[in-house]
C-alpha cells in the first residue's frame, strides 16, 4: 500500500540527514498516515480511508459527505 493520503494527496518528500560535522545522507520525509474508518450516515456505512492527520482534519471541517463526493470525482476508491 503506497504512503499517500486519499484526502489531501500527501506523498513522502525526500531530503537529507545532516549530522553535526554537516555530512548530508538521503532520507524521506513520510506524510503522518493513518487507516481510519469514518461513519457515513448518508450511506449507513462505515468507510475506510487512508488519511494524514491534516487529512482528517479537512474531513472535520467540510464534512465525510464532501470529502468522498470530492474523492469519487478524482476516480478514488474507498
Amino acid at each position: 500500500m503506497s504512503k499517500v493520503c486519499q484526502v489531501t494527496g500527501k506523498r513522502p518528500v525526500t531530503g537529507n540527514n545532516v549530522s553535526h560535522s554537516q555530512r548530508k545522507t538521503r532520507r524521506r520525509f513520510l506524510p503522518n498516515l493513518h487507516t481510519h474508518r469514518f461513519w457515513v450516515e448518508s450511506q449507513q456505512r462505515f468507510v475506510k480511508l487512508r488519511v494524514s492527520t491534516k487529512g482528517m482534519r479537512i474531513i472535520d471541517k467540510k464534512g465525510i459527505d464532501d470529502v468522498l463526493k470530492d474523492l469519487t470525482a478524482r476516480g478514488e476508491r474507498f
